[in-house]
């Protein structure tokens, strides 16, 4: 089957019924305690690797096999893989950026064993693969130096070719869908679409894209300064697979930002909230029966095609996401009249 194929199929499941997507692999890997010798596995290396998760998918695919088991376990459809820094630029922090390629190929492989797995058991249950692209460290739309605001620390080029080549790899290794997630600066996501459109064309296939934006502020916007409806106007045209939020905060404080998303995007909309905001250790204490009965109330909303877990959710989030929403009708896209359709900071509807 054609990536096409799955995504038309895909769309025709979400129409159906809500779909669920997995939860993290940063948090779930930090309760596996790993060492420095962990993460190497033997392997040598000129820095520190201890903290880098996407490395795993070459030193440790047990690891991130398991924990993506435990979400096929769990009721997931949309498995995502673990290389959210699988890039160039992430990596170079770890001193391996040559290696970004052979990781995000990795991420996929491991992730793509899972899934053919699953379905070899279960033929009637069909999963998607979802390869991640993170936001990377560095952005294009805000200057690091208070004192030269024209300043940028990479250039569109340099980002587009990043995510050109973290997209080449997790296709390589069998992605089906390519998901860009987290989205703190647009730029960056503008960057992240031309390399998936790119990879695309070299390829003579169309690559099913999923966007997802985060907040990072009660007011609405990512840290470029664009609300929700203006990041959609931003990447409208690239005809993404879904439209949603992740990360950000909790399915409480994302509560009016999806009522109000999902009667502008004309595309599946997609929301994986943390398990609430996190405590004054960074931990996130929100129980699987509450985030299940809060993303539940959006689903009865009709807002959701498609829901998951973010930063502080385990399998027994998934579980009880999946359980909260089983046999409630998914939403309905709206069909939406002829607009032009513009964005700055805000959207401008004409």
């Amino acid at each position: 089957m054609t990536r096409s194929e799955k995504a038309a199929l895909f769309r025709k499941l979400a129409s159906e019924r809500i779909l669920v997507k997995d939860g993290p692999y940063g948090s779930m890997i930090q309760s596996y305690k790993l060492d420095e010798d962990g993460f190497r596995a033997g392997r040598s290396f000129n820095m520190d690797q201890k903290g880098n998760n996407d490395l795993l998918n070459l030193t440790r695919p047990d690891v991130v096999s398991e924990i993506c088991q435990a979400y096929v376990d769990a009721g997931a459809d949309l498995l995502a893989t673990n290389s959210f820094n699988a890039n160039r630029i992430s990596q170079a922090d770890y001193g391996i950026q040559t290696m970004a390629k052979e990781i995000a190929t990795a991420a996929a492989r491991v992730i793509r064993g899972v899934v053919d797995a699953a379905m070899a058991k279960n033929p009637a249950k069909p999963l998607f693969v979802v390869g991640a692209l993170g936001p990377t460290n560095k952005t294009l739309s805000i200057s690091p130096d208070v004192n030269n605001p024209g300043y940028r620390a990479v250039s569109f080029e340099e980002m587009r070719d990043t995510y050109r080549e973290q997209i080449d790899g997790l296709l390589d290794g069998g992605a089906d869908f390519i998901a860009v997630e987290t989205v703190f600066d647009s730029l960056n996501a503008k960057a992240a679409l031309v390399a998936c459109a790119e990879a695309g064309e070299a390829r003579g296939e169309e690559i099913p894209v999923m966007c997802s934006f985060t907040l990072t502020d009660m007011a609405g916007r990512n840290l470029s300064g664009q609300t929700v409806e203006a990041f959609w106007n931003s990447v409208r045209h690239a005809r993404p697979l879904t439209m949603g939020m992740n990360c950000s905060f909790g399915a409480t404080e994302l509560h009016p930002y999806v009522g109000d998303i999902q009667s502008r995007a004309d595309t599946l909309i997609c929301v994986y909230p943390n398990a609430g905001l996190p405590n004054d250790m960074g931990a996130y204490d929100e129980p699987p029966e509450m985030t299940g009965r809060l993303v539940g109330v959006w689903a009865r909303n009709g807002w959701i095609n498609v829901v998951g877990g973010c930063c502080g959710t385990t399998p027994a989030h998934i579980a009880a996401i999946a359980q909260s929403v089983a046999g409630v009708n998914p939403r309905q896209i709206p069909k939406l009249g002829a607009r032009l359709r513009l964005a700055g900071m805000e959207a401008a509807n004409f």
